[in-house]
């Protein structure tokens, strides 16, 4: 049976609200006056990749440590269920594949949110980052996550909504599925080299049922 590895953020949930919301207060605390109109692109890479980006790589540790004050509090739960999730998981439970959450985000995180949202029970195991940052690389985690449950790249299919999800399957030997309903485009899945691309959640269902 196929082994299934979700991402959480842009595919499971949309975390935009809260990511975004945590983000502004970091740089407000860091004293940036000028934010960037569109912040997207930081859902869904590693977090201090992105604040090297907006603030510099010697300033990154410090937006980080601002933006957890935000998000632990309030921001991991501005997030809403895509539409179908639930559903989709309870079916490929059912069928017997085994479920699993690989994020860049960490772990200390990434598990309240799947049980605030009903989500934690179709999982088999959650695999995120620490807090200092080990195995916030996708091919890093996912080499983890392969060791420690014991599944076959061969048989295991990696499931996410941005570039660092192909890439990192890609380097265990793992094939990928890109999904649209999140921040990643078909550009990016292309040129990434993702296996398949599907539109919507019900065109999921029908490539693993």
């Amino acid at each position: 049976m196929t082994s299934l590895f979700f991402d959480l953020d842009g595919t499971l949930t949309d975390p935009k609200a809260g990511i975004i919301s945590s983000v502004h207060y970091a740089l407000d605390k860091l004293g940036i006056d000028e934010v960037p109109g569109d912040l997207d692109w930081v859902i869904g890479p590693p977090l201090p990749e992105s604040f090297v980006v907006m603030v510099g790589a010697d300033r990154a540790e410090e937006g980080v440590r601002a933006y957890r004050e935000h998000y632990s509090v309030t921001g991991l739960y501005q997030n809403e269920v895509y539409p179908g999730i639930p559903a989709l998981l309870a079916a490929l439970k059912a069928a017997g594949h085994p479920l699993y959450v690989a994020t860049s985000k960490p772990h200390v995180f990434a598990n309240p949110i799947l049980e605030r949202f009903g989500l934690a029970s179709y999982f088999d195991a959650v695999f995120g980052a620490e807090l200092d940052g080990t195995r916030g690389n996708k091919a890093d985690l996912l080499a983890h996550a392969l060791a420690q449950t014991g599944s076959d790249p061969q048989t295991s299919i990696m499931l996410g909504d941005r570039k660092h999800d192909i890439l990192g399957a890609k380097a265990n030997g793992v094939k990928t599925i890109s999904v649209l309903w999140g921040y990643g485009s078909r550009v990016e899945f292309e040129a990434a080299g993702t296996d398949r691309i599907v539109e919507s959640v019900a065109e999921l269902r029908d490539e693993l049922l």
